[in-house]
């Protein structure tokens, strides 16, 4: 029980962490990581149901999906690339990031290393088939090995695109376009492309009845 608590108060810090994409942006009060995988467990377990996959797989690699981030922090493809200067830093991040196939490469390889080397620092005293359990759903996660970890994937980029959205409402001068980029080129899911068509038409309502 002792290392259960143990792991329970490190993982709480989760509660506390602000998501980097969000400070670089300068929101005031930004989500934490944790309210993130509280509502991508949410809406993953919802959606999906409607697919009939493993919901009770689907919410456990929901919770679990950046606990990684404890220790390796929250990751961002701007981390190398944004400028000091602030002026120069609202234009770079008006757009997507673009990077050469090997530069890629190198980028995600190095962001899986830190983020694998903390999950396991993370669940080191854990009980064997509950650690297990925990890197192979990580794993899934971010190698896609089954249906369940694609969709997941996906589904994690559209709640991040919903919180995108919900800033950008409040603040029009948000820089949204980044996040429909990403969402265009890594969405493929029928399901997951209606509910994005919805999202596009309850945020985007007005604009679109002128």
């Amino acid at each position: 029980m002792n290392e259960l608590i143990n792991f329970l108060i490190e993982i709480g810090k989760l509660k506390k962490i602000k998501r980097k994409g969000w400070i670089i942006r300068k929101v005031k009060n930004p989500e934490t990581i944790a309210d993130h995988s509280f509502r991508i467990a949410i809406l993953a377990w919802f959606l999906g149901k409607e697919k009939r996959f493993d919901t009770k797989k689907i919410l456990k690699m929901a919770l679990i999906h950046d606990l990684c981030e404890v220790y390796a922090g929250d990751i961002t493809p701007y981390d190398k690339i944004l400028p000091k200067d602030k002026k120069q830093q609202k234009k770079v991040l008006k757009k997507w990031p673009r990077f050469s196939k090997s530069e890629d490469i190198e980028r995600l390889l190095e962001k899986h290393k830190k983020e694998w080397k903390s999950l396991v620092r993370l669940t080191s005293k854990l009980p064997s088939e509950t650690r297990e359990e925990i890197i192979n759903l990580w794993l899934d996660y971010e190698e896609c090995l089954t249906k369940e970890g694609h969709f997941v994937r996906q589904v994690d980029k559209i709640e991040n695109l919903l919180q995108a959205l919900e800033y950008w409402k409040k603040d029009k001068k948000f820089p949204i376009k980044p996040w429909w980029v990403e969402i265009k080129e890594t969405i493929d899911d029928p399901l997951l492309l209606q509910f994005i068509d919805t999202l596009d038409k309850k945020f985007h309502q007005k604009k679109k009845s002128k």
